[in-house]
């Protein structure tokens, strides 16, 4: 099959390789959509940064490897006793854990001590298919392919979220650092959980444009004093939570600054270099 399979810092290859075998409890999935992540943007021009050098303990991978964690596609010949069905649309959670450690004992799997994913730690996405246990492929009904990629940072701005442990949206005002697809989609989020009061700070002219109907401010940090401007809008309080969805340097310390008494910093960014 063909797949693009990253080398190396700027080194991605389309390539001709095997296709995946199915191991005991996975199923061969085609795929139909992947998402480009901004982590891959990053393993791209700093990496290796997530993708192993050395081989996997869950998956015995290294690079090259196959990325591509948004994806989603068709169930092909599912093993016997499966309760997935031949051509059946799927959604793929691709996190990988062992199930044994301390924190995948108390149920905190996004901690587990050798945490993987499908398309960092064995293939992914960017293939024509991909191996993956039964247990993290989620059947869509009638949601379309080409919306069911977005489910996996939809999923990463809800739990965001969720984190944050605020339990009444309604007269909260909240800063979100970043205005792109992460961005954008915990707009999305905050308005579904009844939020008004939502300011992004943006440096990209064509992302604040994107966001302007979903926020009641969008900043140039370029341009305006991020926190001078937070508190202008909150009658000098401050905002109750920043989610940052940037991960630069200037932006935790404008986000901080806007932070009112008691306010919430939710990090949700990958970031290229140590904070």
């Amino acid at each position: 099959m063909r797949a693009a399979r990253f080398h190396g810092k700027r080194d991605i290859r389309v390539e001709d390789i095997e296709e995946p075998v199915p191991k005991d409890g996975q199923v061969l999935v085609d795929v139909e959509w992947t998402g480009i992540c901004g982590s891959e943007l990053h393993e791209y021009t700093m990496g290796p940064m997530l993708t192993p050098t050395k081989p996997h303990p869950l998956t015995g991978e290294c690079i090259p490897i196959t990325l591509g964690h948004e994806l989603c596609g068709r169930v092909r010949n599912p093993p016997p006793g499966s309760h997935l069905t031949e051509g059946e649309p799927v959604m793929v959670d691709p996190r990988i854990h062992c199930g044994s450690c301390r924190p995948c004992s108390s149920n905190l799997t996004a901690c587990c001590e050798t945490l993987g994913y499908v398309g960092g730690s064995t293939g992914g996405g960017y293939g024509e298919r991909v191996a993956v246990a039964e247990t993290s492929l989620y059947p869509l009904g009638n949601i379309p392919l080409d919306f069911a990629a977005v489910i996996e940072p939809l999923a990463v701005v809800h739990h965001a979220v969720k984190e944050s442990n605020v339990k009444d949206w309604s007269s909260k005002s909240v800063l979100v650092l970043g205005g792109g697809p992460i961005g954008f989609a915990m707009l999305l989020d905050l308005m579904a959980h009844g939020v008004t009061k939502i300011i992004v700070s943006e440096p990209a002219t064509i992302r604040r444009k994107q966001v302007a109907d979903l926020a009641q401010a969008v900043i140039d940090p370029t341009k305006e004093d991020v926190s001078d401007r937070c508190r202008e809008l909150t009658n000098g309080r401050g905002v109750d939570v920043v989610f940052d969805c940037a991960g630069v340097p200037v932006g935790l310390d404008a986000g901080l600054a806007s932070l009112a008494y008691e306010g919430v910093y939710i990090m949700v960014a990958v970031w290229e270099k140590p904070v």
